[in-house]
């Protein structure tokens, strides 16, 4: 199959192109490169540099290869500026991405697999978190990706689409030469190993006083393969769970501490830890129930576990101190 892949030079998004071509699917990947990195594209993959809303170029691309199913990664994905720059976020998450989906309905393109996020769910009022679980995102970010979870439901009744969104927890780990590299680095276990790598950096850990058993936010983190093979795995189901929302994580929760002592001894470095105050719009425990996705797709997250994640980021930092290097705007 053809499959396009938005923010395919992105974390996430190079992981499952790449995936997606060791399954022997053909791949076509678009990036504005505005957070992504050219060197993240796999080999293989058709590149064209190009932002969601630029139809003309897209949907040349989409006829040029004979896409016949997209998978959406392309997103604003900070929590905390979600809070202080929301319309930025509906903007990238909302309204350019209705613009590309009403393009690849045109277009006769009706397979479509949704990047979503966990925080779509906001606090938990019980944990494990299920598909059912009530839906009140406490930033804009999730507010956003839940919107288009909406559009897409709808559009699929009235459409014909037909979609699965993936809600994934907390993406991590390397695999092999693609790893995780953000500017601004917001994410724990780049952070971590950011301060283990050069102790001149200092890390903080933002809130020590959640109702967790260590003070510390609990989260459910998911090696970045684990998630690539729930993507292509809900590809090739589509056709019996269109319109399917599952949640993607490894219904096991790590506290901020945890974690930290698992760094410290997978690297063998000690650091500088600060506590600093809470970011805004932080759930103090995020950890999902997998039952559904196990029990239709079968997937299993077999890289998951805590201290394998980290020796797969550790072993991609130290080749790339430095990361793939700034983004390649044009």
């Amino acid at each position: 199959m053809n499959v396009l892949v938005t923010g395919g030079a992105g974390y996430v998004g190079s992981v499952c192109a790449q995936q997606l071509l060791a399954a022997g699917h053909k791949v076509a990947v678009i990036d504005d490169l505005s957070t992504g990195h050219r060197q993240a594209v796999p080999r293989g993959a058709v590149f064209v540099q190009a932002d969601l809303a630029d139809t003309r170029t897209i949907g040349q691309l989409v006829k040029d290869t004979g896409v016949a199913a997209v998978m959406h990664f392309a997103a604003a994905a900070l929590v905390e500026k979600s809070m202080t720059d929301p319309r930025y976020y509906f903007e990238i998450n909302v309204q350019k991405a209705l613009q590309f989906l009403h393009l690849l309905l045109e277009l006769e393109v009706n397979d479509f697999i949704f990047s979503s996020t966990a925080a779509v769910y906001g606090e938990p009022v019980s944990t494990p978190i299920t598909e059912d679980h009530p839906l009140r995102p406490i930033n804009a970010y999730g507010e956003s990706k839940l919107m288009f979870e909406n559009i897409l439901h709808w559009y699929h009744r009235a459409y014909g689409l037909r979609y699965v969104a993936l809600r994934y927890f907390n993406a991590a780990g390397a695999d092999g030469e693609l790893g995780e590299d953000h500017q601004p680095e917001t994410h724990l276990i780049p952070r971590l190993l950011n301060a283990a790598l050069d102790q001149a950096f200092e890390f903080a850990i933002y809130g020590d006083d959640y109702p967790t058993s260590d003070g510390t936010c609990i989260r459910d983190y998911v090696h970045v393969l684990d998630i690539a093979e729930a993507h292509v795995l809900a590809l090739n189901a589509l056709p019996v769970v269109k319109g399917a929302v599952y949640n993607v994580g490894h219904s096991e929760g790590h506290s901020v501490r945890k974690v930290l002592d698992a760094v410290a001894e997978v690297t063998g470095r000690h650091f500088p830890v600060r506590t600093a105050p809470r970011r805004v719009g932080d759930p103090a425990v995020l950890v999902a129930s997998s039952e559904k996705i196990a029990r239709e797709l079968c997937w299993h997250p077999r890289h998951s576990d805590l201290k394998n994640i980290v020796r797969s980021a550790w072993a991609w930092k130290q080749q790339h101190a430095s990361g793939y290097g700034p983004p390649a705007v044009q």
